[in-house]
C-alpha cells in the first residue's frame, strides 16, 4: 500500500477520534496557561531551606509544600480536621488564596485519556495516537513530494483552498503533531503498565530518636543545597511519630532525611523510564511551560482544519478519479495502454488514445502500470507516464519501474510518451528512466519516447499523426482534457497595440470576484493565483483550453493577460474581440516551478513581445525593492513595446533596477535580446555570479536563441544554462 494510501485512509477512519484528541488536548492546554498567571512563581535559585523558614511562620501547621509546573507554590495543611491547600508568596512565606486542582471538568481529562471508556478506552486513545503518528510519517512522506523535496519545502504552496490549507498547516505543525503523538504513547505505555517507570522498593528508613529536638527544616543541610526549581515535593515529618522523617521528591529522584541529624538517610536516584515520562509529561501538556502549552493547544485545535480539509481534498479526488469506458478484457485486447499518473489528468490522455484506436478497429485495455504486462493477443502496448516531485513515479506506480526490469523482455513493441513540465529540472525523468529500462530489457519500440510539456493537446495530436503513420492506418487524437470549475471574469478596461502587419494585440484586465469559502475549499473558481501562473479560457466553439501568462497575481485584485492575435485563432480572436462590461469564463492552472523563489538575489527576466506580461507582473509585486533586471525584445517601439509606461514608471519608484530593450524592425534598434545579452556579456556573468535567478519567457525560437547566448556567455564561469537549471534557478514559460 503507497503512503498516500496510508494517509488517506488512516485520516479518513480515524479523523473523528484525532480531532476529539485534538480538541480536548487544546482544551486542556488552557490549565498550564492558567497555572501561570494563579501566582507568582519562586526564585529559582531559592533555597529550600528558606522556603521551608518562610511556610514553617506563616502556616505552622504545614505538612507538605508542593512546586506546581507553573513554579507556582501550594502548601497542604489542616485547620484542625479540615484539610487545606493553600498559593503562598514564596517571598514571604503569607497565604495568597485557597488553590484548587483544574477548574475544568472532569470529563474533558476523561474523554481525553479513555474517551469516557475505561481501561478500554485508554486502549483506544493509545491506538489513535498511534494512528496519528503513523500519519504524521506518511503526511511528511506525501509533503516532500508534494514540494519537490527538502530544497523546495518553503516554497509557495499552489493549488485549491483546501490543498493550500491541508499543506501550509502541515509544514507549520506536523513536527509538533508527531511530537505528541510520541509523547502520547510514552504516558500510555505506563498508564496501560507496558513499562513500570520504577520497580524498586522504598527503603526502610527510619529517624533515631536521640532526645534532642528536631532540627528547623531552615537548618537541615540537604535543604539548604537544593534549590526550589529542583523541588517537586517536600513532606513535613508527622508531630506524632519520632521516627517519621522528611521526605524529598525532585526531578532527579527522591530522599529521606533525618528530624533530629538533618543527614540523608536514603536517596534513590529517578529511573531512566522515569525520566522519559517526565520529559514526556511537559512536552505533552505543556506542564512547567505555559508558553508551549500555547503551541499545544493551537496545534491541539488545528487537527479539525486537517480533517475539514483532508475530506474536502478526498471529496474533490473521488470525484476527479479516472473512469475508462469501453475497456476490452485484458486477455482479448490487441493493444494494452498503461499509466502512471499522480493527478489523474494523464487518465484522459488515455481515454483519448483508447477511443482512436477503438475507432480503429482495435480492441483496447487500459490499466495502472503497475499490472503491466502482455498476453499472447498483444500486438501493441503504450506508456503513458507522468513524473512526480524530482523525478519520481506516481505513487501508485512506485514499484513498477522494478516491476518490468524483473521482466522478460518480448517481441510485442512497447512506446513511452511523458508527461511533465520543463520548467523541472527532471522533466518527465520517470518516462525516461521507463523507457531506457524497457530499451536495456531488449522490448522493441513503434516510437522513440516523446515528452509531453504541460499536458498540450497540440503536441499530443502531433504525436497522434506520427503514430499513425506507424501503425499505417487513419487516426486523430483530439484531446478534450476535463476542465476544472470556472468563473466568470468581467473586462475592465483594455490597452490596444495596433500592429500594420497583424490584427494587433491588446492588455486586457478583467475583475478578480470574490468567493465564498465552500466554493474556494472545494477549488471552484479561480483560488489562488500569482504573476507567473497560467489563467486558462475556453473559447465560444471548442472544448479545448487556450492558456495564457498571467501578468497580475491575487494581490493585484484584478486579472490581467496579454493577448496577439494569432492567425485563425480562435481563442485569441474572441478575446481581442471583447468590449468593456463583457464576460469570459476561466480557470487558473498553476505554473510553480516558474514562479520566483522568496529571497533577496538579484533577478534576471529576459522576454520578448507578449512574453513580457508575467514578468511585468513580477516587477509590479516586487514591493521590496529586489534587484530585478529586465531584457525586452519587440519588433517596433511604437507599436508593441508592451507595458513600456508602466515599465517606465516601475524603474522610477525603483521596483524594476534596470530596463535594457532591442526592437528588431526598426534601425539601430539593437536586434534581439540574445543579442543584448552577449552585448552585456561582462555584466550578465556579474549577475549570475551574485546567484541571480533567470526568467525566460517568450516564443520557443526566442528561449531557444537565449540558452544559446547565455551558454557562451556564461562559459567562463564554467556554467550553463543546464547547470543554472538543475540548481532551480533557471526556467522558462515559452509558446
Amino acid at each position: 500500500m503507497s503512503w498516500k494510501a496510508i494517509h488517506r485512509w488512516l485520516g479518513l477512519t480515524l479523523g473523528t477520534l484525532a480531532v476529539v484528541l485534538g480538541i480536548t488536548g487544546a482544551i486542556l492546554a488552557i490549565d498550564p496557561v492558567q497555572q501561570a498567571w494563579q501566582a507568582p512563581a519562586a526564585p529559582g535559585a531559592l533555597p529550600v531551606a528558606t522556603l521551608v523558614e518562610r511556610v514553617a511562620s506563616s502556616v505552622p501547621s504545614a505538612e507538605e509544600i508542593r512546586r506546581l509546573p507553573s513554579g507556582a507554590i501550594v502548601v497542604f495543611s489542616f485547620d484542625g480536621d479540615q484539610p487545606q491547600a493553600s498559593y503562598v508568596d514564596p517571598a514571604d512565606g503569607q497565604v495568597l488564596g485557597a488553590w484548587q486542582r483544574s477548574a475544568l471538568p472532569r470529563w474533558v481529562k476523561n474523554l481525553h485519556r479513555s474517551l469516557l471508556l475505561g481501561d478500554a478506552g485508554r486502549w483506544g486513545a493509545a491506538a489513535t495516537a498511534l494512528a496519528m503518528g503513523v500519519l504524521c510519517v506518511s503526511a511528511l512522506v506525501l509533503l516532500l513530494r508534494r514540494m519537490g523535496g527538502w530544497r523546495r519545502l518553503g516554497a509557495r504552496v499552489r493549488g485549491t483552498l483546501a490543498q493550500r490549507i491541508h499543506v501550509v498547516a502541515g509544514r507549520v505543525v506536523l513536527v509538533v503533531l508527531c511530537l505528541t503523538s510520541l509523547t502520547a504513547l510514552t504516558m500510555s505505555a505506563s498508564t496501560l503498565g507496558l513499562v513500570e517507570l520504577d520497580t524498586r522498593a522504598e527503603p526502610e528508613v527510619l529517624s533515631v530518636a536521640t532526645g534532642k529536638p528536631d532540627l528547623p527544616g531552615a537548618q537541615l543541610a540537604a535543604l539548604q543545597s537544593l534549590a526550589v526549581n529542583d523541588l517537586r515535593t517536600l513532606t513535613f515529618p508527622g508531630a506524632t511519630d519520632p521516627e517519621d522523617t522528611w521526605k524529598v521528591a525532585t526531578a532527579q529522584g527522591q530522599g529521606w532525611i533525618d528530624r533530629y541529624s538533618g543527614q540523608m538517610l536514603a536517596w534513590q536516584d529517578a529511573t531512566l523510564a522515569q525520566r522519559v515520562y517526565d520529559l514526556a509529561v511537559v512536552l505533552h501538556t505543556g506542564e512547567a511551560a505555559w508558553l508551549w502549552a500555547v503551541v499545544l493547544g493551537l496545534v491541539g485545535a488545528s487537527v479539525l482544519v486537517f480533517w475539514v480539509s483532508g475530506v474536502v481534498i478526498w471529496w474533490q479526488a473521488r470525484e476527479q478519479a479516472p473512469r475508462i469506458t469501453g475497456n476490452t478484457p485484458v486477455a482479448q485486447a490487441d493493444v494494452l495502454i498503461f499509466v502512471a499518473s499522480e493527478g489523474g489528468s494523464t487518465w484522459g490522455f488515455a481515454q483519448t488514445l483508447q477511443d482512436a484506436l477503438v475507432q480503429a478497429g482495435h480492441r483496447v485495455h487500459t490499466s495502472a502500470l503497475e499490472n503491466f504486462r502482455t498476453t499472447p493477443a498483444t500486438r501493441q502496448v503504450f506508456v503513458l507516464a507522468a513524473t512526480y516531485g524530482e523525478g519520481q513515479a506516481p505513487a501508485h506506480a512506485s514499484q513498477a519501474l522494478a516491476q518490468i526490469a524483473r521482466l522478460k523482455a518480448g517481441a510485442v513493441p512497447v512506446t513511452v510518451l511523458g508527461f511533465g513540465d520543463r520548467q523541472f529540472p527532471a522533466f518527465c525523468a520517470f518516462a525516461k528512466a521507463l523507457d531506457q529500462t524497457l530499451r536495456a530489457q531488449g522490448w522493441p519500440a513503434l516510437l522513440p519516447l516523446e515528452c509531453i510539456h504541460q499536458q498540450s493537446g497540440q503536441q499530443f495530436a502531433r504525436w497522434g499523426v506520427d503514430l499513425a503513420q506507424a501503425l499505417g492506418q487513419p487516426l486523430v487524437l483530439e484531446h478534450v482534457p476535463r476542465l476544472p470549475p470556472t468563473i466568470e471574469l468581467t473586462l475592465l478596461s483594455r490597452q490596444d497595440y495596433p500592429n500594420a502587419s497583424e490584427a494587433g494585440t491588446a492588455i486586457l484586465r478583467f475583475s478578480w470576484p470574490e468567493q465564498g469559502l465552500g466554493a474556494r475549499l472545494r477549488g471552484h473558481g479561480l483560488g489562488r493565483f500569482a504573476a507567473g501562473d497560467l489563467v486558462g479560457i475556453v473559447p465560444p466553439g471548442s472544448s479545448v483550453p487556450r492558456y495564457y501568462s498571467l501578468a497580475s497575481g491575487q494581490e493585484d485584485g484584478f486579472l490581467e493577460i496579454c493577448v496577439r492575435q494569432m492567425p485563425g485563432g480562435l481563442c485569441s480572436t474572441h478575446l481581442l474581440g471583447l468590449q468593456q462590461g463583457e464576460r469570459i469564463r476561466a480557470f487558473i492552472r498553476p505554473n510553480p516551478g516558474f514562479a520566483l523563489p522568496r529571497a533577496r538575489r538579484p533577478v534576471l527576466l529576459i522576454g520578448a513581445g507578449t512574453g513580457v506580461a508575467p514578468l511585468a507582473g513580477f516587477i509590479r509585486r516586487n514591493d521590496s525593492q529586489r534587484p530585478m533586471h529586465l531584457y525586452f525584445g519587440g519588433r517596433d517601439p511604437a507599436r508593441d513595446f508592451y507595458f513600456g509606461s508602466e515599465l517606465q514608471r516601475w524603474l522610477a519608484e525603483g521596483r524594476l533596477a534596470s530596463l535594457q530593450t532591442v526592437f528588431s524592425r526598426v534601425p539601430g534598434g539593437g536586434g534581439y535580446v540574445q543579442d543584448a545579452l552577449r552585448r552585456d556579456a561582462e555584466r550578465v556573468r556579474g549577475l549570475v555570479a551574485q546567484g541571480a535567478i533567470v526568467r525566460v519567457c517568450g516564443s520557443r525560437a526566442m528561449a531557444q536563441g537565449v540558452t544559446e547566448a547565455l551558454d557562451d556567455v556564461l562559459a567562463p564561469l564554467q556554467l550553463s544554462v543546464s547547470s543554472l537549471r538543475a540548481r532551480e534557478r533557471y526556467a522558462e514559460d515559452i509558446f
